[in-house]
Order: structure tokens, then C-alpha cells, then sequence
């Protein structure tokens, strides 16, 4: 039985910087690809964060740390010739190449697919910026809140009073970086039958409206306009919210005719299983307000999570609104192992492992978070150049 990792013969030069791009390499690199973050002279920006001076300082800052791991980084001045050079001879060995700078930027330093394609046939060139390599937005600066506002997210997010509202995390360039691993390993695939290389071009649009395509189709099919409908599933049903519970909240996830009826037996309102008000969705979503006053008043003084386990035990979906502290110590999150003890120069921390888990081969984080430039004289050494020449390249500022 082989137990070796998905990509464990993958090697990856990956050029990308701040998160869409590490955050897609990231995700090759738990299942075994052996990726090297090409870093300028002090790092990835990202390397720095203004939420943790102290590990800021020591150049691993948490958020870097968390698309960064498990991975090797080589600092080079890509203006030199010579660290052209050291591309040119890693790209010819290489799987796959990621960048996420605007169009353009490598080919004119000598590095865009053409120039290293035609060293390697075999390469995968992956590019992610905000727009792809084409159209009238190609080379427009982009970061995940641009994206944000120009997809129709925000116009769907928050409630109409308070304006459009950002997610909570960085979700276009999630989606883009997802986007882009999937790409490299749908061209990955394809390569085993083709036994060539290709261009991959990866919007953040793009990917942000390929994960906005519910809400796109309902209005290019049926000329339905979304809005921001606050903590309503986008079901529209009244039973899909966030209530009132006590002195907290509670989201339900109530879609269909058995939930409901569930759902009022264990809020303690079989009485309303016959109410005509609430035949069905449609007269449920006409008397909507009164719904939710029911439901709210059945959990009025009750203690949230008390509710989200007597809902839970008759099958009702729900879950009272967790911190990331909360849920990260929940018995589940536990049990998958989800986070993995990963070592640092400064002592071991928990990241966030992979998001799924296979029978065999299944991925994790080997590798430890490493400083700029930790893994540079091991990789020049596994390109043949001598430990002279490491130091001569160092005495001029190549790496």
C-alpha cells in the first residue's frame, strides 16, 4: 500500500507574496509538494503584521506562519543576472511555477512562462492576479477588499442599514489562492496525458463570482437582484436566521417541512403544527415577523447552548454563535486533529492542518515555519554549485 502524499514529487517554485498565492501553495504543500518560496532580501511583506509586534519582529508573523509552513524559503535579488540564472535552473527541474504579481512583472525580469517554458516543456505556470492576464482591468492593482466591493459581495453582506459590509476574513483572496491549487492540480492532471506543460491564468474576480454563482444565476436566469438580507440564509426562509436566545443568539438552519415541525415540538409549540400561518414556506415567509416572535419568545431566558443541545437532540439544525477560541477547544475540532503542532525557531505552534483527510497519503505539515533565506545554501547545494560559489553569491547580494 502506498502512503506517500498526493504531491510528494512535486516540486513547486512558488513566487507569490501577502496571501490569494501562498495561500494556494500552502494547500499543495500539505499534501507533500516540495514548494520553495522565492523571498526578496527581508521577506514576504506578510512576514510582518501589526497584530503580533513580537512575532512580527521575529519575522514569523501568525498569519504568515499560516499559509507559509511547511514550506522552504530562498532569498534572491531577482534584479541580479545571476539570480536569474539560479531561476532559470530551478524552473528546468520544476513542476509548477506560482506568481501572483501583476501581468507582466517576470517576464520583463526574464522569467514568465515563455522565457521559462522554453527550458522546461513539462512546466506548469501558474499566474493569480486580481484580473487575469486579459481584458480591460489586466494590470489594475488589486487586493481582496478591491475584489470584495467589485464582485457583489459586500452588496449581498450585512444588513441594509448599516451598508455594505466586508466579510470577516480575506475572502476573495481565499478563493482565489483555493482556486489556483485546483487549477495546478486539474493542469497536473492533465499533464499525465498530455506530458505537457501549460499556462494557468487565475482571477481573483473570476474566482470570487465562480463562488457568488447561486446569486449570479438567479438574476441572470431570472432577473432576481439580491441584496443584503443580514443573517438570512440565502434559502430566504425565516427559519434560517440568528434569533434571539436568552442573552445570546442562536442560528437556526430550518429548510425543509420535517425540520420545522421538529423544530416547534422542541421549542414546545406543537400546538402551531396545524396553524394555517404556517402551512408551508410560503404562508411561513408571509407571517414571518410573527415566526420569529414565537420562536424568540419559546427561547426567551434560556441559556443559548442549553437550546443548541435540545435542538440539536431532535435533529434540529442550529449552533449558537462561536468565538474561534470556542470552537477551536470543541470536542469535534479535537477529534479531526485539525490543528498540528508545527516547530519554529522560536519554539513549536498550532496552525491549521488540512481541511479533509484521505485512507492513504493523507496530507500535514512536515515541514517548520522557517526564517527568509533559511533553506537558500541547501538549495544551491542540490543544484550542484559549489560552497565557494554559495559564498561568493552572498558576498554580492545574489541571495
Amino acid at each position: 500500500m502506498n502512503n506517500a502524499k498526493a504531491f510528494s514529487n512535486v516540486r513547486i517554485l512558488d513566487f507569490t507574496h501577502y496571501l490569494a498565492g501562498p495561500f494556494g501553495t500552502f494547500q499543495l504543500a500539505l499534501q507533500g509538494a516540495d514548494v520553495i518560496k522565492i523571498e526578496p532580501q527581508g521577506g514576504d511583506g506578510m512576514r510582518l503584521s501589526p497584530v503580533s509586534k513580537t512575532w512580527s519582529d521575529r519575522g514569523l508573523s501568525p498569519g504568515w506562519m499560516a499559509v507559509n509552513a511547511n514550506k522552504r524559503s530562498m532569498v534572491l535579488d531577482l534584479s541580479k543576472p545571476e539570480a536569474v540564472e539560479i531561476i532559470h535552473k530551478l524552473a528546468a527541474e520544476a513542476d509548477v511555477v506560482c506568481e501572483n504579481f501583476r501581468p507582466g512583472v517576470l517576464e520583463r525580469l526574464g522569467m514568465g512562462y515563455q522565457q521559462l517554458s522554453a527550458l522546461n516543456p513539462r512546466l506548469i505556470y501558474c499566474a493569480i492576479s486580481g484580473f487575469g492576464s486579459t481584458g480591460p482591468e489586466r494590470g489594475t492593482a488589486s487586493f481582496d477588499g478591491k475584489i470584495q466591493a467589485m464582485s457583489g459581495l459586500m452588496s449581498l453582506t450585512g444588513d441594509p442599514e448599516g451598508g455594505p459590509m466586508r466579510a470577516g476574513f480575506a475572502a476573495a483572496d481565499v478563493t482565489a489562492g483555493m482556486m489556483a491549487a485546483f487549477a495546478v492540480a486539474t493542469a497536473l492532471y492533465q499533464r499525465t496525458h498530455t506530458g505537457e506543460g501549460q499556462f494557468v491564468d487565475v482571477s481573483m474576480l473570476d474566482s470570487m463570482l465562480n463562488f457568488l454563482s447561486l446569486p449570479v444565476a438567479e438574476y441572470t436566469v431570472d432577473g432576481f437582484r439580491h441584496t443584503q438580507f443580514g443573517n438570512r440564509s440565502v434559502s430566504r426562509k425565516p427559519t434560517a436566521d440568528r434569533f434571539r436566545c436568552g442573552d445570546g443568539f442562536i442560528v437556526l438552519a430550518v429548510l425543509t417541512d420535517k425540520q420545522f415541525n421538529k423544530m416547534l415540538e422542541a421549542l414546545g409549540r406543537a400546538d402551531l403544527l396545524d396553524d394555517a400561518r404556517f402551512a408551508d414556506w410560503f404562508t411561513r415567509t408571509e407571517n414571518a415577523q410573527v415566526l420569529r416572535e414565537i420562536i424568540e419568545s419559546a427561547m426567551d431566558g434560556g441559556d443559548p447552548k442549553v437550546w443548541e443541545q435540545r435542538l440539536t437532540a431532535a435533529d434540529v439544525p442550529c449552533a449558537t454563535v462561536y468565538t474561534l477560541p470556542e470552537i477551536l477547544a470543541h470536542p469535534q475540532v479535537v477529534h479531526r486533529g485539525l490543528l498540528r503542532e508545527t516547530a519554529t525557531p522560536h519554539g513549536p505552534v498550532q496552525l491549521v492542518g488540512p481541511a479533509f483527510t484521505l485512507a492513504h497519503g493523507s496530507g500535514g505539515i512536515d515541514r517548520p515555519a522557517v526564517l527568509p533565506g533559511a533553506n537558500t545554501d541547501e538549495i544551491l547545494s542540490e543544484l550542484g554549485y559549489p560552497e565557494a560559489e554559495v559564498t561568493r553569491l552572498h558576498q554580492v547580494g545574489v541571495v
